[in-house]
C-alpha cells in the first residue's frame, strides 16, 4: 500500500453542516484538500466518509497521519 502524501502541517478548519456527508482525502494528493477529488485512484488508498452530526467547525487532518481520521489529533506536531 502507498503511503499518504503530506498535504499540510496544520489542521484545516471547515464549517460543516449537520447531516451532510463529506469525503476526506486520505492519500494527500487531492487538489481540493481536505476533500477527495479522485486523485487516490491506483494508490491503494481510499477517501474516508465523514457525516456531520451537528453544524460546526470541524478540524480535518492535513498531514494524513491522524489516528482518528478524518479529524486532526495533533499528529502533525510529532517529528
Amino acid at each position: 500500500m502507498t503511503e499518504a502524501v503530506l498535504a499540510g502541517r496544520a489542521p484545516m478548519p471547515v464549517d460543516v453542516e449537520a447531516g451532510r456527508t463529506y469525503w476526506w482525502c486520505a492519500c494527500g494528493r487531492s487538489s481540493k484538500q481536505p476533500f477527495c477529488d479522485g486523485s487516490h485512484k491506483g494508490s491503494g488508498l481510499a477517501p474516508v466518509q465523514y457525516v456531520a452530526t451537528e453544524s460546526k467547525t470541524a478540524w480535518f487532518c492535513a498531514c494524513k497521519r491522524t489516528a482518528g481520521p478524518p479529524l486532526c489529533d495533533g499528529s502533525h506536531k510529532k517529528p
